[in-house]
């Protein structure tokens, strides 16, 4: 999947996240937890350069466990600390905030000893859209103060937020990048929500997810739709769907788009359970 897509308040996003990074002492960037090398934003290095980071791994209640704990141990490894919330219910949370008073205890203790008055952390957080960081910086603050929605592009512009006396937040617009180089990561990230469904072609999406269900998760696939191997036969699987669930056109013929749309509303609902699209092992 091909997709070019960078509006303009996306570039001025990215110009405003750079200007504003002076203010802060760290970065949170928040991934999703099903996502977590495809829902980074290949920018973000580049622009947050040297500040200290915590990757939050948001939405990690519809994400494989095992993968979770897989990838929090990698991005540990490689120097970058990781925290796994659900910004829904607030599990997780009391993480982030210990976390980043650990990444920035160095700094801290030369304040301290230079007799400087401790403050709260100024932390920026940065993400594509529909990551969830409204929802999250929302549940942090114990009141609605960010804009939520299921959709892209809800935050506009940047906003200062205070959690107790820990804590101030700088959100940020959700930032893309102008093209996905990887078409994979383009396939991953409309299932999950972070692109629209006006710019993806569904059917194309809905023979992604048959796939990528077949490969790593065949029993889900046979739980759900009594077939776990497509046998490279794309018509005959969506006739078996088709069938199972009874999605005719007039005349009794299979309806092809409203199958697609059946396939990723069932990926998206988690009628597969708990799905993880980015294996840590094939990264």
């Amino acid at each position: 999947m091909t997709i070019q897509w960078f509006p303009g308040h996306m570039a001025k996003a990215r110009r405003e996240v750079t200007e504003q990074l002076k203010m802060v002492d760290i970065v949170f960037e928040l991934v999703d937890a099903r996502l977590p090398q495809s829902s980074r934003n290949p920018m973000i290095d580049d622009i947050i350069s040297r500040k200290p980071r915590l990757v939050i791994l948001n939405k990690k209640d519809m994400a494989d466990e095992a993968e979770t704990a897989r990838w929090l141990e990698r991005f540990r490894q490689s120097g970058t600390e990781a925290v796994a919330v659900n910004s829904l219910d607030g599990r997780g949370l009391q993480q982030v905030t210990k976390a980043a008073q650990q990444i920035l205890k160095e700094k801290w203790d030369r304040m301290k000893a230079k007799g400087i008055r401790p403050r709260a952390i100024r932390a920026m957080i940065v993400g594509i859209p529909n990551v969830g960081k409204s929802t999250l910086i929302n549940r942090l603050a114990k009141k609605n103060i960010a804009r939520t929605g299921n959709t892209p592009g809800v935050t506009k512009a940047q906003q200062w937020i205070k959690v107790g006396k820990e804590l101030e937040l700088l959100d940020t617009p959700g930032i893309l990048w102008p093209k996905f180089e990887d078409p994979e990561a383009g396939y991953k990230l409309a299932l999950t929500g972070a692109i629209k469904d006006a710019i993806t072609d569904q059917q194309e999406l809905a023979v992604y997810a048959l796939k990528f269900l077949e490969g790593h998760y065949p029993d889900r696939l046979e739980e759900r739709y009594g077939f776990r191997s497509l046998d490279g036969d794309i018509p005959g699987a969506y006739e078996r769907i088709g069938e199972l669930r009874k999605v005719y056109e007039k005349g009794g013929t299979i309806d092809y788009d409203s199958v697609s749309e059946l396939i990723v509303r069932d990926v998206r609902d988690q009628q597969f359970g708990k799905l993880t699209f980015d294996f840590s092992e094939d990264q």
